[in-house]
């Protein structure tokens, strides 16, 4: 797909394994596409910390394109410790972090236990309100534990986004109730999966609306030459903003510069 649209993923694991080999060719398509920022997602110590790295090694190269979160995901809360929290608001303050996150909740696969996910979240929560950094956040089957959490923060913290949302109508409507913004993946190209979120699509204000590859997942299943390895990347965006157009019935140019905007004032970029 050819595109002149400029674009900001806001989601993308780059520090994933399956990027180690090619970052730069990576990159190059991505710009190549429109997409001139890229907010690469922590989702541990480690992660958070690779991220950092990788801004620095291509900043020369594709200057003021990579950002990260930095955080740790519902998934990995069982090692979430005082030091943890600690190295979080050490790095959080260096240059290009635009986020707390990858945090919430993930009660679909409890890889952490419920009690540890929760308080990982509260203490990142935490850390987004002292620094007044927007939280990038994670939900499955737990909209009703996170809202309650939310709901006694939110005074607290400045935005925060729901990332990769799949959720039904009333948790999105609780989710905006809240004043946050709504991260749109290739979840909503998914003729089995995504339709729901079709039909929903169009009630996220513009002011509120994002749009993420979560790439090296979530391949758009609208793609008519996917990749043989099934990779996603930043450059398959605009297969997702296409999507997002069809169920708006809103041009691409329109979305895309109200979204632009949207992104840009949500990270300070």
């Amino acid at each position: 797909m050819k595109n002149t649209i400029s674009l900001i993923d806001i989601g993308v694991n780059l520090s994933d394994k399956r990027f180690s080999d090619d970052i730069e060719p990576v990159l190059e398509r991505a710009q190549q596409t429109g997409i001139d920022k890229i907010v690469i997602t922590g989702t541990s110590e480690a992660t958070s910390r690779t991220a950092l790295e990788l801004i620095k090694q291509y900043d020369t190269q594709f200057p003021k394109m990579l950002y990260t979160t930095v955080g740790v995901h519902p998934h990995y809360s069982d090692s979430f410790t005082g030091d943890s929290i600690n190295y979080l608001k050490k790095i959080a303050e260096q240059p290009r972090v635009v986020a707390i996150g990858e945090t919430g909740l993930d009660f679909n696969r409890n890889f952490s236990s419920q009690k540890n996910q929760i308080n990982a979240f509260e203490q990142q929560l935490e850390l987004a309100a002292k620094l007044q950094k927007p939280l990038f956040m994670h939900e499955r089957d737990a909209a009703k534990q996170q809202l309650e959490i939310l709901h006694i923060y939110r005074d607290h913290f400045t935005q925060g986004v729901i990332h990769c949302f799949t959720g039904d109508q009333r948790t999105l409507f609780n989710y905006l109730d809240l004043d946050l913004h709504i991260g749109i993946t290739g979840w909503i190209c998914d003729e089995r999966r995504g339709l729901e979120l079709q039909k929903l699509v169009k009630n996220i204000p513009l002011n509120r609306l994002m749009i993420e590859t979560d790439a090296p997942y979530l391949l758009p299943r609208t793609l008519k030459a996917p990749p043989n390895n099934r990779r996603n990347e930043p450059c398959y965006l605009p297969w997702i903003l296409e999507m997002i157009s069809d169920c708006r019935d809103e041009s691409q140019e329109i979305l895309a510069s109200a979204i632009r905007k949207t992104t840009c004032a949500f990270f300070a970029i």
